[in-house]
């Protein structure tokens, strides 16, 4: 009898941490364990941050962009943009990653950093970018808490 796959990972949670002049940050110890886990790294178009995922997860993204109301070119460029982006990243002994030098130029990271959980992925966001949307963030949670019935 066949086991089941185990369930893909979850990242929950908000923590601030601390690039080091290299580019390393520290995952949160919740969210990995050990040396020699990879990750991608994507900067998100808009938004100013990194979106860190598993490759499973960026597979599905790919799958996404498929189903999209897009002429195929469109589709083609949409998951060769995402592809190009993508950074692979593997954890050193102390649970590090090292952040390509562009994708930090464009998403502002320098000094202190926040990791933020999205269930299948996380984000990486500058501090004050962060604490710049935190507010607008609270009031759709909000908004939808009072939506739902939460």
């Amino acid at each position: 009898m066949s086991q089941d796959p185990s369930p893909p990972p979850q990242y929950f949670g908000r923590f601030p941490r601390s690039l080091d002049a290299k580019k390393r940050v520290a995952i949160p110890s919740a969210w990995v364990s050990g040396e020699g886990v990879e990750f991608h790294v994507v900067p998100h178009p808009m938004e100013g941050y990194l979106m860190v995922m598993g490759r499973e997860e960026l597979a599905n993204w790919k799958k996404v962009f498929q189903d999209l109301p897009m002429t195929p070119q469109e589709r083609r460029m949409a998951i060769r943009e995402i592809s190009s982006e993508a950074h692979a990243v593997t954890t050193d002994k102390q649970g590090r990653i090292l952040l390509p030098e562009s994708h930090c130029e464009e998403a502002g990271l320098a000094g202190d950093v926040v990791f933020v959980g999205a269930e299948s992925r996380f984000e990486i966001w500058a501090k004050d970018r962060h604490d710049a949307t935190r507010a607008a963030s609270r009031e759709i949670f909000k908004r939808a808490a009072e939506l739902s019935g939460l």
